[in-house]
């Protein structure tokens, strides 16, 4: 049985009167692949359907062909909104969502994307993207230091395989593999490398092209996937330099982290704290420790450097997290002490679905301007979701790497290198070959270019964070350094944090003119920094959990004729002292040159200076790619200082156009100076959502409380989204938090009933904002329905009908329900005597329920009519008719057969399969045309 359901919740909540969450919506006739339904004003598009058993109603997807197992999460949507992450099946193609109450007229616009990117249609790029001409940064002067070099340690090899954990919510237990490369013959200890892969196939058949699966342990003639041994290169070039590296297996998280509420973050930082927890245990007591750790250089756990690919990325950001923040112990798979400190992470490509970066933690993300997973690149918000929350000297650097894609950075996930099947991520269209990432394309790397890299950028994030060599700081942090061994890569880098002093914000009530204050998240283009419709995307304005977000903000500034000078004031005077330069991070669209502007600032005495300028020259991009990405461009504060401003007192910030006409994106401004800071990390309270899952009952009203936990120290704010599953808008307001208090208290009011239903979820998204971190941003509580399905039955009204009557059978249940029921019937062969032809139905009938033509003439079985019919809620029953036409054919008796049938249109068992007859209006008389004979195929 199908249903979408009408359970009766209401949220009340300390958020006033709350409304929220993008709403779920329904098609007033599903389609389903291969067979049929009825056509209407609403209906699903092809490749989608409505299906369910067992009471649980399913949007189903099933994509042309497999879709590759990634990081990126699958996601339903209608318009902007989300509806949710399906669960995908074992054939890679069809992917269920249990969309529970979902109104037919909201089901508008339905898509699937991963990270941004259409799955079910291709980039759109009508509006243009810019000039087609995809022009090559220029070549950065070399930095000083060149950490892609070699070292001069000798290195060890070696794995140890250690007894499987179990991790809450996994049935499987999880491998504690691992592949170590480390120094050897050394005195003293060494910083430790830790690296973490990212979601990728599980299990391989070997010999075979593309036999992959999802499934852990591995089945039978089947063989792990060893996406650890992907970074071998990266370990090899650390351990010359003298670091410990050891990258650890996570095929049993992949395998398993559909099912996780918040895709497995939890889990992959238990598993690399049990790993680090082990590497504590050999340094204390080396006899006791594998043997390739034995011949190791000693780890010093008071240096870990993370290392996160994709998922894994976003894994050791919650690892380093809950090394700082504890998370809830219901929820954690260590619970030991933490015997180690963290002092940064390298995030490749990485995945933030919570958008919860770690703002004490210094870190450097890779961005790769070809990914075709994590296409979105919503990485970024590791640097941009950082601001303001913390101290704010760490530092967050992100390294924008032009024509890299997602895998390459693994050599297990690239073709020609791994051991099980592989492939280019981005993929590409012969007949439309995007102009930045198909290979071949000018900006496009190798897959060896874009690994060794990618290798030197984590040496260098290592050297900065674990050496404090600040030497290297320039290749990091927006200077326009390059390293050589990175050549012939094009890299661009951008931060915050570290030494930079102020900050113009456009949030936190800063006023703008002569430019538009634009939002990241928003669905009105009026409101919304870059219009839908734009080809390509920006990862600064990378998509959350609702389709409007509060706090998230730029500067639009456009411009049709040079001197308009666009203002930003923020709510107070901001100090510049002790900065030498002011560092803007702006971007222009990709594909163009040549947009410059005069950069001016002015005190609080209202004393104005001009900086300089900075001009900005857009990055290579297409409708397929995330370029809409700020450069960091500098002016030195010398003149400021020479026109006597007062850099303690700075009032506002002056960019004027210079170019004839144009459009760039402020996202923030920040006064710079060199070196590095010391980085400690605050005191702050944590915030994790948890489920409950309650019946609904047979009566009364019942309230209960969405569970929020508050941990750590002190006191911050975070923002608290209520999101409502009926109307798809959510509120939010700004909370306090402190722990042990019920600051985030979300009331949800359930009524009872007996009327068969749908489970309802009822959620709310938590995001910090200032002097707070977020473990779990997700959760709520679920109402179970618990009433009884009705029975349906399919019976005769009028079986035995002339020519040109209409046959029909009602479709009944014994009570009403209080939601929509979509129950699939279908027409098949007949066993013995003439059936029905296509041409003895109503043609526009025919047309309506198959999508199919009357000629040629065959049976109406071979139509393919599986059609859903729909009883509203309140309502017990709905007729199916079938119209026919009079012929002037003498011809017996016609009929057809009709059953109800399961999600793969196979007859119900134990259901009795219903015949309608029809009658000829001729009888024996007959006519003119009486020696036309019916064709053989119509007899049975």
């Amino acid at each position: 049985m199908i249903r979408a359901r009408r359970i009766c919740v209401t949220a009340v909540a300390v958020l006033a009167a709350l409304a929220g969450s993008p709403g779920l919506a329904q098609a007033e006739q599903p389609y389903a692949s291969g067979l049929s339904s009825a056509v209407d004003d609403n209906p699903l598009p092809p490749g989608w359907r409505i299906d369910g058993e067992g009471g649980t109603r399913e949007l189903v997807w099933r994509a042309p062909e497999a879709v590759p197992m990634g990081d990126a999460r699958v996601e339903f949507r209608t318009g902007d909104r989300l509806l949710g992450v399906p669960k995908p099946a074992r054939d890679g193609r069809t992917f269920r969502l249990a969309v529970g109450e979902a109104r037919p007229e909201q089901l508008t616009g339905l898509h699937v994307t991963a990270a941004g990117r259409r799955l079910d249609a291709a980039a759109d790029d009508t509006h243009g993207s810019g000039s087609r001409v995809a022009r090559t940064p220029a070549k950065a002067p070399a930095n000083g230091v060149d950490p892609g070099r070699p070292g001069s340690y000798r290195t060890v090899t070696g794995q140890y395989d250690l007894a499987p954990v179990r991790l809450p919510g996994y049935a499987a237990p999880v491998e504690m593999t691992a592949e170590v490369v480390a120094p050897k013959g050394v005195t003293g200890s060494r910083p430790l490398a830790l690296f973490l892969h990212g979601r990728h196939g599980t299990c391989y058949k070997p010999g075979s092209e593309d036999d992959v699966t999802g499934d852990w342990p591995c089945a039978d003639g089947y063989k792990p996937i060893p996406s650890h041994l992907g970074y071998l290169r990266d370990q090899r070039l650390l351990a010359s330099q003298g670091y410990v590296t050891v990258s650890i297996s996570a095929n049993g998280i992949n395998a398993q982290d559909w099912e996780a509420e918040d895709a497995g973050a939890q889990a992959r930082s238990s598993l690399v704290r049990q790993h680090l927890a082990r590497w504590a245990d050999w340094t204390a007591h080396r006899s006791s420790a594998p043997a390739v750790v034995r011949k190791a250089a000693k780890a010093d756990l008071s240096r870990v450097l993370l290392v996160g690919h994709s998922r894994g990325g976003e894994g050791v950001n919650r690892a380093a997290m809950d090394s700082l923040y504890p998370p809830p112990a219901a929820e954690d798979g260590y619970r030991g002490p933490v015997r180690w400190k963290v002092r940064g992470t390298v995030l490749i490509g990485p995945t933030i679905f919570g958008q919860n970066p770690v703002a004490d933690v210094p870190s450097v993300t890779l961005l790769p301007g070809c990914d075709g997973d994590v296409s979105d690149l919503q990485g970024e918000d590791f640097v941009d979701g950082t601001r303001g929350i913390s101290r704010g000297t760490a530092l967050h650097s992100a390294v924008y790497m032009v024509g890299a894609n997602h895998n390459y950075f693994n050599s297990e996930w690239t073709p020609g290198e791994a051991v099980a099947p592989a492939r280019d991520d981005f993929g590409t269209d012969p007949e439309q070959p995007d102009p930045v990432c198909t290979p071949g394309a000018a900006p496009r790397l190798t897959a060896a270019q874009q690994h060794k890299a990618g290798a030197t950028y984590i040496a260098a994030a290592a050297r900065l964070f674990l050496a404090g060599d600040d030497r290297v700081r320039p290749l990091l942090d927006g200077s326009g350094k390059r390293a050589p061994s990175a050549d012939p890569a094009r890299v661009l880098t951008h931060a915050v944090g570290g030494r930079r002093s102020g900050g113009f914000l456009p949030d936190g009530g800063a006023k703008v003119t002569g430019a538009r204050l634009c939002s990241a998240i928003d669905p009105d283009p009026a409101v919304a920094c870059l219009d839908p419709k734009t080809p390509g995307s920006s990862p600064h304005f990378a998509s959350w959990e609702t389709e409007q977000e509060t706090g998230r903000s730029a500067v639009d500034l456009k411009w049709s004729a040079p001197g308009r000078a666009a203002r930003i004031a923020p709510a107070e005077p901001l100090s510049l002292r002790g900065s030498q330069k002011l560092a803007l991070r702006v971007f222009v669209p990709p594909n163009t040159t040549g947009t410059k502007f005069d950069v001016s600032v002015t005190d609080s005495a209202n004393r104005r200076a001009t900086l300089g300028s900075i001009r900005a020259d857009g990055l290579p991009g297409s409708a397929n790619t995330a370029s809409y990405w700020a450069q960091e461009l500098r002016v030195p504060l010398s003149a400021a200082t020479r026109a006597g401003l007062d850099l303690k007192r700075v009032k506002s910030l002056e960019l004027t156009p210079r170019s004839r006409s144009g459009r760039a994106w402020l996202m923030d401004a920040w006064g710079w100076a060199p070196g590095t800071s010391a980085v400690k990390a605050a005191a702050l309270p944590r915030v994790d959502v948890g489920r409950t899952i309650v019946k609904e009952g047979d009566s009364g009203n019942r309230t209960y409380r969405i569970p929020v936990e508050i941990s750590g120290h002190g006191s911050g704010q975070v923002r608290v989204y209520v999101l409502d599953p009926d109307n798809g808008r959510a509120e939010n307001r700004l909370v306090t938090v402190r722990p042990g208090s019920k600051a985030i208290d979300v009331p949800v009011e359930v009524k009872g009933d007996t009327d068969y239903g749908d489970d309802v979820e009822h959620d709310i998204a938590v995001k910090a904002v200032r002097g707070a971190v977020v473990g779990k941003h997700r959760g709520g509580l679920t109402v179970e329905n618990d009433d009884p399905e009705p029975v349906v039955t399919l019976s005769p009204v009028a079986d035995r009908v002339t020519e040109g009557e209409t046959l029909t059978w009602r479709l009944s249940v014994d009570a009403p329900a209080a939601v929509d029921l979509w129950e699939p019937v279908r027409v098949l062969p007949v066993t013995e005597g003439a059936e029905l032809s296509t041409k003895d139905v109503d043609p526009q009938w025919l047309q309506d329920w198959s999508g199919d033509v009357p000629d040629p003439e065959r049976p109406l079985s071979d139509a393919n009519l599986w059609v859903w019919l729909n009883i509203p809620s309140g309502s017990t029953g709905v007729d199916f008719v079938v119209p026919t036409v009079r012929d002037q054919v003498a011809e017996p008796a016609e009929s057809t057969r009709l059953a109800l049938t399961d999600r793969n249109a196979e007859p119900l068992p134990g259901r009795p399969v219903l015949t309608g007859t029809v009658r000829d209006t001729l009888g024996a008389r007959g006519t003119a045309r009486q020696a036309t004979t019916r064709p053989a195929h119509m007899v049975r």
